[in-house]
């Protein structure tokens, strides 16, 4: 660490190779000091070494020094100061994020049309979560954050609507009995099957959600008996007459109206194959 005033007097040559060698010591170490230079004039960078951990690299103006930007030694970066600090992003043609995106309520676009603009909550603790996929795979959109559980919610703007252009559809999944009933959580199954292994009750269903719709294919085998619990509201309020026939099929849909599943539609007695 060293300064210079850059001013080299006359004199015999030891004492000439001295100054200058001190010359050289400041350049090389940047004019580094508590305070500015004492030569310093307009135009000259020095490096304020009153944080020795953090120094501060500083342009002096003629009048005043102006901060350019702080050192972090334990980290081994540069933290730009004053100004906002932009970058040349397309030759870089692999850029990364140093830690969290700060959009600063602003939109991702061509600079002039919108193309992805976010919302941000002071308070939020639940986000989205985006994954690529190998080769025969879906990528996937999930829910994450802090709360257990964490919904998805889709708002169209005034009378837009939610359009798929492609096939949309629930995956089906098994309903199994134990001891001559059936275990139905809706939110995880709404789509299900039960293929009968004994006579059967469907039990209460768990994780209701008001104005959901919920579906069984009911597949026979064997002559197996089905009842429903009564929070099932069947029409006229008398439940079918299920098949129960081997290689038979029932196929129920129910909605839940905040109190009871009400039937809105069945279809019996259909082959399997």
């Amino acid at each position: 660490m060293a300064q210079h005033d850059y001013d080299i007097a006359n004199q015999s040559f030891p004492a000439f190779r001295t100054d200058l060698n001190n010359v050289l010591g400041a350049i090389n170490t940047s004019n580094s000091g508590t305070s500015r230079p004492s030569g310093a004039v307009a135009g000259t960078i020095w490096l304020d070494t009153t944080s020795a951990s953090t120094p501060t690299l500083k342009y002096y103006d003629g009048a005043d020094d102006i901060s350019l930007a702080t050192l972090d030694h334990s980290a081994n970066t540069v933290n730009w100061l004053d100004s906002s600090v932009s970058f040349d992003i397309v030759s870089d043609t692999s850029p990364q994020l140093g830690g969290q995106l700060d959009v600063n309520g602003n939109a991702i676009g061509d600079g002039t049309l919108e193309l992805l603009k976010f919302s941000e909550t002071g308070s939020a603790v639940n986000e989205f979560t985006i994954a690529n996929a190998s080769t025969g795979n879906n990528p996937v959109l999930s829910a994450t954050g802090g709360d257990t559980n964490v919904g998805i919610e889709f708002t169209t703007k005034g009378t837009g609507a939610i359009k798929f252009n492609d096939l949309a559809y629930i995956p089906q999944q098994a309903l199994t009995s134990s001891s001559n009933a059936v275990a139905w959580d809706t939110q995880a199954k709404p789509n299900a099957y039960h293929l009968t292994t004994e006579n059967t009750t469907f039990g209460v269903p768990t994780n209701p959600v008001e104005g959901a719709f919920i579906c069984v294919e009911i597949n026979y085998d064997g002559s197996h008996t089905i009842a429903f619990n009564t929070v099932f509201e069947f029409a006229g309020s008398t439940a079918p007459t299920f098949t129960s026939t081997n290689g038979k099929t029932d196929i129920l849909v129910f909605k839940y109206n905040g109190a009871i599943w009400q039937e809105v539609g069945r279809t019996l007695n259909l082959s399997e194959s």
